[in-house]
């Protein structure tokens, strides 16, 4: 099983098998995959909520344009950011890899000085689009992990993020939706799943110097 060969096997789902769920196994994977993922000097500013509950997930379907992958998957993931971004996120870090590492204080204390001034400086805006890149990496690699383990998935931006953010009571906990990845297993009827991949040559798309 190749990296190329899964990532052409790779399609954004259109209908899901609703009657096929994802093992307790695979959905740790993907849990953990998402918390190995790269982001800006290893803060990890980014949450992710794993919606399994059906009920909850049909009240959602309206928010998402009625797109069904949301209640048809296997679980709803959402890739949220915090709505605050602050020099406890630069101490809490730090304690970690102190913890982790046990690197010495003299040794942490430069770079924990400088990056506590950067995020104190940075506007609310800048930090907001800040963390929003960063979910969009989180998305990428869910999708890579997805397609090597053979779980189907479907990105999705076309949802209302604040309707989001009531229902699954976001505000409370500080955060704040982004990004949408269904996953589960594709429908045997889904029409997509047998189209070929549609992408340009690579020199219409690599440039090499």
């Amino acid at each position: 099983m190749s990296v190329l060969q899964q990532l052409k096997w790779r399609y954004a789902t259109k209908s899901f098998d609703k009657d096929r769920l994802l093992s307790d196994n695979q959905i740790q994977t993907l849990k953990e995959a998402f918390n190995l993922t790269a982001t800006s000097y290893g803060l990890q500013t980014l949450k992710l909520v794993v919606v399994t509950d059906k009920s909850l997930r049909q009240e959602l379907v309206k928010h998402a344009y009625n797109q069904a992958q949301v209640v048809d998957a296997s679980h709803l993931l959402v890739i949220c950011v915090q709505n605050q971004i602050d020099a406890s996120d630069v101490e809490s870090h730090f304690a970690n890899l102190q913890r982790i590492r046990q690197t010495p204080d003299e040794v942490i204390s430069p770079f924990k000085s400088h990056l506590t001034e950067t995020i104190s400086q940075m506007p609310e805006d800048k930090k907001l689009s800040w963390a929003i890149n960063q979910a969009y990496i989180a998305l990428g690699n869910l999708m890579t992990v997805c397609a090597m383990e053979e779980i189907d998935s479907c990105p999705m931006e076309g949802f209302i993020t604040e309707a989001f953010d009531d229902e699954l009571g976001l505000h409370e906990i500080g955060l704040k939706s982004v990004l949408l990845l269904p996953v589960g297993f594709r429908s045997e009827t889904d029409f997509f799943s047998d189209l070929k991949k549609v992408r340009k040559d690579l020199s219409q798309t690599v440039i090499e110097m």
